[in-house]
């Protein structure tokens, strides 16, 4: 069944009542810090006093120490009742159903910031590395960067690198750019800065990566972050910020994030997920910023991912989703960085960008034919821009202009070398621009 997840209605009936199964409980030895690998004799008891659980869920603190005033009743297994939509083959619609949701006083009072709340749940008793409900307190303060209390747990010899029931340490969790003082913290403690998920292999320098987390990026690999680690899917942490950097109001710091990794070392040829290389998935978000500053660190322009595209190829397929990215710059850039010519037949994806076709016609000595993309042009579109597409036509099997023909000829013998070759040419800047493939708006 398909689950919607709805937010939990308010707690209900009073009982307090003896688990009816164990839940496995580590428990500390008094004094050393240490920990016992046997769970404890004790039955775990499951509360849905919704006095309780408002004392916690508000940070009442002089409530909670009349109820928490022993290692037992710190260690209750919160139990309530969340209702969630769940689709009904049955029925044909979706339906609430209960479902129960455990958790522990510390988890609760941890992910809301109720320091003193903490601390008085612990010095009662309170199991620091209980997972509960699938995660451990330590797990929740680093989730809701409440650093004071990741400091507590910490002091009270909370284990850094524990994993919670989906496989994730805390420092897996620090994934917004306010956990930057719990990751320090985990890390002084002796979190493991190689650490991975269980499932996907992915280390803390991947989960930075993938949200685009430059003051984490820096605070990972200053701890000896291993940089060239590849995740299960064969990704490395530059596949995932160059992946994850989908969205133009977020381009700056996962520009950032790129920069870093290339200049500690990354490689910017390694493929992932598909063949993909860090240039594939760039060119795909239409990042010019971060396209130049792979091709600037050796990225190979004409590789071909598993399915035979190239990183043209992918910028192409995203212009309709990046039009007012400038698409038509990222495909000049990798043009005057020596990408192989287009196919005419990969017109049709710039039909909406008449700019980024116009970049594209201007790399073939003649126009052979429009059928691949004339038809794709909408009615709106043609109007708008009539002068260009116009020329495009008149210029249908007809010779072009002997400046235009120089163009190629000297772009041809630039080679890959465009970038920098038309630059040392000694040539005024206009026609230094006109070899870089600069817009007029029509064909000639």
């Amino acid at each position: 069944m398909r689950k919607m997840i709805l937010p939990p209605p308010p707690l209900f009936s009073a009982l307090q009542q003896p688990a009816q199964h164990l839940l496995p409980y580590k428990t500390r030895k008094k004094g050393g810090g240490g920990r016992e690998s046997a769970r404890s004799s004790r039955r775990p008891q499951y509360c849905r006093d919704p006095a309780v659980h408002n004392a916690l869920y508000t940070g009442d603190l002089q409530k909670i120490k009349s109820i928490f005033k022993d290692e037992t009743t710190a260690n209750l297994i919160i139990d309530s009742l969340a209702e969630e939509l769940v689709w009904s083959a049955e029925l044909g619609l979706w339906v609430l159903a209960p479902q129960k949701t455990h958790t522990s006083p510390l988890r609760i009072t941890v992910s809301r910031g109720y320091r003193d709340c903490v601390k008085h749940l612990l010095l009662q008793g309170a199991d620091v590395d209980a997972i509960v409900g699938g995660k451990a307190a330590l797990h929740d303060s680093c989730a809701n960067h409440r650093a004071e209390c990741t400091r507590l747990l910490l002091n009270y010899s909370a284990n850094p690198n524990i994993l919670s029931e989906e496989g994730l340490a805390p420092l897996h969790l620090c994934t917004t750019q306010e956990s930057l003082p719990c990751a320090q913290m985990l890390l002084e403690y002796g979190a493991l800065v190689n650490q991975n998920t269980r499932d996907r292999r992915a280390s803390p320098l991947h989960v930075a990566a993938k949200h685009g987390l430059d003051d984490h990026v820096k605070l990972y690999l200053c701890y000896g972050a291993n940089i060239g680690h590849r995740n299960r899917e064969g990704e490395t942490a530059l596949n995932s910020a160059c992946a994850s950097a989908d969205k133009p109001e977020e381009a700056g710091r996962y520009y950032r994030v790129v920069k870093r990794l290339l200049e500690s070392g990354a490689d910017a040829q390694i493929a992932g997920r598909k063949n993909h290389t860090p240039l594939h998935n760039a060119c795909s978000n239409c990042h010019i910023r971060i396209v130049e500053l792979l091709l600037q660190h050796g990225a190979d322009v004409n590789v071909s991912n598993c399915a035979g595209y190239t990183p043209v190829d992918c910028a192409l397929h995203a212009v309709e989703d990046y039009l007012e990215g400038e698409p038509e710059k990222l495909i000049a850039t990798l043009l005057n960085h020596g990408a192989a010519p287009i196919n005419p037949k990969m017109l049709k994806f710039c039909v909406l960008s008449p700019r980024t076709m116009e970049v594209i016609l201007n790399t073939y000595d003649r126009i052979l034919s429009c059928d691949s993309w004339v038809e794709f042009v909408p009615s709106e579109v043609w109007q708008e821009h009539h002068v260009f597409y116009d020329s495009a036509l008149c210029l249908l099997n007809q010779p072009r202009a002997l400046q235009h023909l120089a163009r190629c000829a000297i772009r041809k013998q630039l080679g890959i070398r465009c970038h920098q070759g038309i630059a040392q040419l000694e040539l005024p800047s206009s026609l230094q621009e006109y070899l870089s493939l600069s817009l007029e708006g029509y064909l000639k």
